[in-house]
């Protein structure tokens, strides 16, 4: 990846600013002033090029870039699961893997999502989601934002988001339009 093109769009840091090096996914903050270029802005994340290399910044860090943090999700008092479900596998198209612009569910990597109603009237939400390749530094990461989107929704409680391997991914398990995306079809 040449890090940023004629359509990337600079910036200088606000304030500090936690960041994630991408693929490592070692966490760093980067200091007040810094400037760079933001390569991705796709999920309510951002994907930005600074001094030769890829970091992901959180939704929750836009106001350092000058950038609007995501708006709150709402949920009708009425909602059912299956309201619910639907918003879940909405706020799964807003993970991205900070080098392909394709959201996770589009590039295949959710392999199950289901949901449990607590005695409290809340819900808990399970889903299974796997990797391109095994050994991506990300992965860690891709699963906190699943984890951290999926318990912005209104009476979700809890989500457990499980990294699996089995069955191994393929380029057979992305959409259409992910193929297209990425020049595979």
């Amino acid at each position: 990846m040449s890090g940023f093109s004629l359509s990337s769009e600079p910036f200088t840091l606000l304030r500090d600013c936690n960041a994630v090096m991408v693929p490592q996914g070692e966490v760093i903050t980067l200091p007040a002033g810094q400037i760079g270029y933001i390569t991705q802005a796709l999920g309510g994340s951002f994907t930005v090029y600074v001094d030769g290399n890829l970091f992901r910044i959180a939704g929750d860090d836009a106001d350092a870039l000058g950038k609007q943090p995501p708006e709150p999700i709402e949920v009708a008092a009425d909602a059912t699961d299956e309201d619910v479900e639907k918003l879940a596998w909405d706020q799964l198209r807003t993970v991205f893997d900070p080098e392909i612009p394709v959201n996770v569910v589009d590039l295949g990597l959710v392999y199950d999502l289901s949901l449990e109603q607590t005695a409290e009237g809340q819900r808990k939400v399970y889903v299974k989601l796997t990797l391109t390749a095994p050994g991506c530094g990300m992965g860690d990461i891709l699963v906190d934002d699943a984890r951290t989107k999926l318990e912005m929704i209104p009476t979700i409680v809890e989500a457990d988001v499980d990294l699996v391997f089995d069955p191994p991914w393929s380029h057979s398990m992305m959409s259409d339009a992910a193929k297209l995306e990425t020049g595979m079809l």
